[in-house]
């Protein structure tokens, strides 16, 4: 059908993933035409509804390995050698954007068949067309103005291929509605919406990023642990209130150590009162006791009476 003419090498033409997706497609097709027949590969590894009752699980996920004819597998595996390796490396590499492709393989075939249980239910879902369909979505989002060559004649950029082709389906699916076909329709667009799904899910290194960005501070597992005072919260003025009683008292203690007796109390209440203006600088005025509390209003008397 297509493919691509980007000028971008710097990608391998074949990836490691791809690769052996393309190796077990086409080792599962040689057993169908050799020593097993199409039929029996098709009851051992498709997919149908019946199969949900007879326990027979692994059929969800190996349905997409087995193929209708060398055409089937012909188209999909020149699809999925055309826009998986470039997609693979691309998410190989170090950084925000690493996902499996593997993952994302097998996630959009498991689309495909939720939604053929969903719309289509009854028939035989064989192929590997709702993964390779879901592999292209993911080229034409992250290189949607790449070229390719539909049909090998037409030029036409890759964003404008899916679109066509995500057209073509659901076009078919709602005319094959009720009826039985031998095309997947249905499991198609699965493949296409779990892919969407899947491409605008965070991946776990950003979710990572996302964390440590929102933190409320950062890990410093080197720093010795100090020591902070705690304090109640304060009202503005009601803290200038006290930090000027605070300033008189120290003034009248340094500059009259010895007074008459209504204006300085003597040395004890003197140490006391030093006490008690250390514990308001450090624990504030809400932790004084109802004693160190008349203590403070009596210094507090004495020096309006004095001004």
């Amino acid at each position: 059908m297509s493919y691509t003419i980007s000028d971008d090498n710097e990608y391998p033409r074949i990836t490691p993933a791809v690769q052996w997706l393309i190796v077990m497609n086409v080792a599962i097709y040689f057993l169908q035409i050799t020593i097993v027949s199409s039929v029996d590969m098709y009851g051992a590894l498709g997919f149908e509804m019946k199969n949900l009752e007879e326990t027979r699980w692994w059929t969800i996920a190996t349905y997409m390995f087995v193929h209708g004819g060398f055409w089937h597998l012909l188209m999909n595996m020149m699809m999925l050698g055309t826009f998986g390796p470039r997609i693979e490396h691309a998410w190989s590499a170090p950084g925000p954007e690493r996902r499996s492709f593997v993952a994302y393989y097998i996630f959009c075939g498991l689309g495909g068949l939720l939604f053929h249980l969903m719309f289509a239910r009854n028939g035989l879902l064989i192929g590997a067309s709702a993964a390779i369909l879901g592999v292209m979505l993911a080229y034409a989002m992250r290189w949607p103005d790449d070229e390719v060559l539909f049909a090998w004649v037409i030029p036409m950029k890759v964003k404008w291929l899916v679109v066509m082709l995500a057209g073509l389906n659901l076009f078919m699916a709602l005319s094959a509605a009720g009826a039985t076909s031998s095309t997947a329709w249905q499991a198609h667009l699965g493949g296409l919406a779990f892919g969407w799904l899947f491409l605008h899910t965070p991946s776990a290194t950003s979710v990572e990023r996302l964390r440590q960005r929102i933190a409320q501070a950062p890990d410093v597992p080197d720093e010795a642990p100090r020591a902070i005072p705690r304090s109640l919260p304060r009202n503005r003025e009601r803290q200038g209130e006290i930090d000027e009683v605070v300033a008189k008292s120290k003034a009248l203690v340094t500059r009259r150590p010895v007074a008459t007796p209504r204006v300085v109390p003597a040395s004890k209440k003197i140490e006391e009162l030093n006490r008690v203006l250390d514990k308001i600088s450090q624990t504030g005025l809400a932790s004084l006791s109802t004693a160190e509390k008349r203590l403070l209003d009596e210094f507090s008397k004495a020096l309006r009476d004095e001004g």
